[in-house]
């Protein structure tokens, strides 16, 4: 077996041993068993990196770092085609970290059945990470619906009070989402013969012009179900509230990520002519997400729910980075899906550690915790100015790089939606802050009182996540230099702006 094999078949089989053991391995065992997988899924990650090189062109004159291609089932164009480039190669990278930090986190919370629920966690990253390496559209489609019975799952079986209605929800949006993407990927398969998308994308004439416009609009609806954009984003708001905490990180931090993702790598990359004909629509939409994200964040009470509308305006940026369908414009969405990932992931880790101390999440019973949990209280003032795009701190990156990418596409349309884009940043600012003086900086609440600072264990967690939102502020090109050989290829062509 050759490297490239051992690692992209590894990092697969890694969390999907670890999974069948922690529930074989009841209690605590199992629990840990799990974080022992997710670990070596780390580590089997990170090497892609560091051995990387262009074993085939893919796209419109990019390369895979590693590939495996191998026949599964001809009959129906199904071949295990895995592939890792520097466009998927971060958000491999942030799905086993932050599987690892979960499943970690559960060894040190302990809640009921835990080693379940971890083996559902793993099973999901099972899923999330084969749709980041999928190049086979069967395959891609496959990988992109393992993960929706597991979170629905992990929803019902651990969540608050009204999770089995929340679970339900989630379930029946991302289910109608799925028809349509099962629908365009037959489309595409029967039209051309071919499910390889490396030649799809390299070979955009295989679909016909009006094909590329309806197979485009199919794509661009399943995957703003997942993402979820704006007005497709309803379901969001509940999972997130009733979700148990790893649950609500891994669900913002990284299967939040598969739209986008799908927007990109299928969308753009299968249906180049498609996406640059709804482009103008997909940026009002861009922006439409962000103002109401953000001024229905303004009127929020309780704190997850506030955090979950948080990601339909962050998101917003993320695809109007995609609409704008230039290199800076697709850079700011991958940099803002880690941004995202990281720094969301954080506050919701955040706001799991407030409600088990205050046993509520509204902000009216929350206040006084600088004093008394000033540690906390740190951490949640670094997660927020993060989020808020603080210059120096990785959310800053995508936001402004959307608005740039938005003024160079030309235009009055697109300059009108880069200012509105602007507001909607000051927008965000605005409730992160207002989170900040009601939480951190309110009148002492009776229902902190006595409760505990941060413990170790979950400084350990949040430590990695802290540090690389830092990093990545700091130096943006560890991201942005990874991809740039690969946007700059996929939007060969794309459009002309």
């Amino acid at each position: 077996m050759t490297t490239s094999a051992f690692l992209l078949v590894g990092v697969l089989v890694a969390p999907l041993l670890g999974a069948v053991a922690a529930l074989l391995l009841r209690g605590r065992a199992g629990t840990i068993t799990a974080t022992v997988a997710a670990a070596l899924t780390v580590l089997l990650a990170v090497p892609m990196f560091f051995s990387r090189g262009v074993v085939k062109p893919v796209g419109r004159g990019s390369g895979l770092w590693h590939e495996v291609d191998w026949t599964w089932v001809p009959a129906l164009e199904l071949r295990l085609n895995l592939g890792v480039d520097g466009i998927s190669y971060p958000l491999v990278v942030l799905t086993a970290l932050l599987t690892l930090l979960c499943c970690g986190y559960l060894v040190w919370q302990r809640p009921e059945r835990a080693n379940q629920l971890a083996a559902l966690l793993l099973v999901i990253e099972v899923g999330i990470l084969g749709t980041f390496l999928a190049f086979n559209l069967v395959l891609f489609f496959l990988a992109f619906e393992v993960v929706l019975l597991p979170m629905a799952a992990v929803i019902a079986g651990w969540g608050g009070p009204a999770r089995r209605a929340a679970a339900l929800k989630f379930a029946l949006y991302t289910l109608a989402g799925s028809v349509l993407l099962l629908v365009a990927v037959v489309a595409v398969v029967t039209q051309t013969g071919t499910a390889d998308i490396g030649r799809l994308t390299a070979e955009p004439g295989l679909l016909s012009h009006d094909a590329q416009l309806w197979i485009f609009g199919l794509f661009a609806i399943a995957f703003a179900v997942k993402s979820p954009l704006w007005p497709l984003h309803t379901w969001l708001p509940d999972a997130h509230t009733e979700a148990p905490t790893v649950g609500s990180v891994i669900l913002a931090g990284v299967l939040l990520k598969m739209g986008t993702y799908g927007l990109i790598r299928v969308g753009v990359g299968v249906t180049p002519e498609g996406a640059a004909a709804f482009a103008p629509a997909l940026g009002v939409l861009a922006v439409a997400a962000i103002l109401i994200g953000s001024l229905v964040c303004l009127s929020q009470i309780e704190v997850k729910r506030l955090i979950a509308y948080s990601s339909v305006g962050h998101m917003g940026f993320v695809l109007l980075g995609i609409a704008t369908l230039n290199e800076i414009g697709l850079q700011a969405a991958l940099i803002g899906n880690i941004a995202h990932g990281l720094l969301t992931g954080l506050l919701f880790f955040l706001a799991g550690a407030i409600k088990d101390r205050a046993h509520t999440g509204l902000l009216a019973d929350l206040g006084g915790l600088r004093e008394r949990q000033p540690w906390l209280a740190g951490v949640l003032g670094f997660a927020a100015l993060g989020s808020l795009g603080l210059p120096g701190l990785a959310g800053f990156w995508g936001e402004a790089f959307a608005v740039v990418a938005s003024v160079q596409r030309g235009g009055t349309l697109w300059t009108v939606l880069a200012v509105l884009a602007a507001i909607g940043g000051a927008l965000t600012a605005a409730y992160l802050l207002r989170l900040l003086r009601r939480v951190s900086h309110g009148p002492q609440a009776a229902t902190l009182a006595g409760a505990p600072e941060a413990r170790v264990p979950e400084l350990v967690a949040w430590s990695p996540l802290v540090a690389l939102a830092l990093l990545l502020g700091v130096m943006p090109m560890l991201v942005l230099g990874m991809s740039a050989d690969a946007v700059a290829a996929l939007t060969t062509g794309a459009v002309t702006p």
